[in-house]
């Protein structure tokens, strides 16, 4: 195999893992949507999609839903309105589903990977600066809903693509000034870089090594409105007024069979990269405390050397753990806070994540600058 063969082929590990993580998460949301409601009402929740295997059905606790979802969304009618355009209908869903796919793309889960004598970054593209890549492939996403509405000849599958994009606008400038602070405290722009800042020790002067200089320690103000912004752009409960049944229809209203399933899964996709986002900027990436590339070595000197391989392993593995942990919280929130009113959403944004966020950023300068006068 040739140099230049290899090297793709080495460079394709993190695209497919992204890929197959992304994608997985995303089918997999629609049965952990249905189990978190479930237990969180008392209930049983979906565990009646099953298979024959020698004459016994088999459950597995329901997991076979998203199967038979997708089985039933590509056997349905698939409808397109008389006065609709017919272009721009059809792809709309595309739209959301790529760009929800492409903003994963910067989002490190891993360190580096030796192999070969070559090292690979563990994110499909390493960019130094990914996190306006990130923002960009959110941002765009909403072209998606828009199309939808204005497409669909319906006026209030219109009224539901304007009230997505007012939504994301609201949500994407809050969103960007409460990362400032993160950029300003680890000086990069690149995830990667500010993934490995979060390694280092939290003010050793006072607490020695003991304590990671993660992001929700640095920037806690700017974790809680990051997460509330990026809530608000996933257009899920309690900010789903695109999409409020009790208010309009939703910018989707005359879609049907596997369309409509791919704005169910740009909305699920659009969650795992929110996630994915918290983890890496404000949770440590895919950090262990006190796991270096050599191994586990503790503040009191005790050290566990570890191989290479096994060291790549455990990052991955805290960084799907962490991303898990973030979707649960999210989904927590999605079934218990009530639906906002479409100016509750736009005043809570304009009037309230904006200025704290750049609140924030003032505050965080100046602390900057008084630490670095010392």
């Amino acid at each position: 195999m040739s140099g230049l063969a290899l090297d793709l082929l080495l460079q394709a590990i993190p695209v497919g893992f992204v890929m197959f993580l992304v994608l997985n998460f995303g089918g997999l949301l629609t049965w952990v949507e249905r189990k978190q409601s479930a237990i969180m009402q008392d209930r049983i929740g979906a565990n009646r999609a099953s298979i024959s295997v020698l004459g016994l059905r088999i459950r597995v606790l329901g997991l076979l839903h998203p199967l038979a979802d997708a089985v039933k969304m590509l056997t349905k009618e698939d409808f397109t309105p008389a006065r609709a355009d017919v272009l721009l209908f059809k792809l709309a869903p595309f739209v959301s589903v790529f760009f929800g796919l492409a903003a994963f793309a910067s989002i490190p889960f891993g360190d580096t990977l030796q192999i070969m004598g070559r090292e690979i970054q563990l994110q499909a593209v390493t960019l130094n600066v990914g996190i306006l890549y990130v923002l960009a492939m959110i941002s765009l996403g909403v072209y998606g809903l828009m199309m939808a509405g204005w497409a669909s000849a319906n006026n209030y599958a219109l009224l539901g693509g304007q009230r997505a994009a007012a939504l994301m606008i609201s949500a994407e400038v809050a969103i960007g000034a409460s990362i400032m602070g993160v950029v300003m405290v680890y000086g990069s722009l690149n995830m990667q870089d500010i993934a490995r800042g979060q390694g280092q020790p939290l003010l050793p002067q006072f607490f020695g090594a003991w304590i990671p200089a993660w992001g929700v320690l640095t920037q806690p103000a700017a974790f809680i409105l990051f997460l509330t912004a990026g809530i608000a752009s996933t257009k899920r409960i309690p900010f789903d007024t695109p999409e409020g049944e009790s208010e309009i229809i939703g910018y989707f209203v005359e879609y049907s069979g596997m369309k409509f399933g791919m704005f169910a899964m740009a909305d699920f996709l659009e969650t795992v990269v929110i996630a994915g986002m918290t983890t890496s900027l404000f949770l440590g990436g895919w950090q262990v405390p006190y796991l270096g590339a050599e191994g586990f070595r503790l503040p009191w000197g005790w050290a566990w050397s570890l191989p290479h391989l096994v060291v790549v392993v455990l990052q991955v593995v805290a960084f799907v753990v962490k991303v898990c942990g973030m979707i649960f919280f999210m989904m927590l929130i999605r079934w218990t806070l009530p639906r906002f009113r479409y100016d509750q959403a736009m005043r809570l944004g304009w009037l309230g994540l904006f200025p704290l966020s750049v609140a924030s950023i003032v505050l965080t300068g100046f602390l900057l600058l008084l630490w670095g006068a010392r």
